[in-house]
């Protein structure tokens, strides 16, 4: 899998490529998010248009990442979610945790007024 990052203003956005997010990809996840952090990043967009599908360790990365910028004052949304990723988000009721949006773009403006 390959993590790549920009920043649009005050917001991160991370874009996870690969077809399967599992436990060497979570702390690849991870590690990027923390880094992320210690840089002062609070405003995160993780977007998974291009990954295919993810098990429990992967779900764990992006609930473990919400934690994270949540504590530092921040928030975590995703993005681009395709229907297996949804399907896992509504089994696991974690459609109430997280803020989904169908694209990038309207991620980025939900921060709008907070960033």
């Amino acid at each position: 899998m390959e993590v790549t990052e920009r920043k649009e203003g005050a917001v991160a956005i991370l874009t996870l490529q690969g077809p399967y997010v599992g436990a060497a990809e979570a702390g690849v996840i991870m590690d990027t998010l923390h880094e992320l952090r210690e840089r002062g990043e609070k405003w995160i967009v993780i977007d998974l248009s291009r990954v295919q599908t993810m098990n429990s360790s992967g779900l764990g990365a992006l609930i473990s990442g919400l934690n994270t910028m949540r504590q530092a004052g921040g928030d975590l949304k995703l993005a681009g979610v395709n229907e297996k990723v949804d399907k896992l988000l509504a089994i696991t009721k974690l459609h109430s945790v997280f803020e989904s949006f169908a694209s990038v773009e309207e991620a980025k403006a939900s921060f709008a007024g907070l960033a």
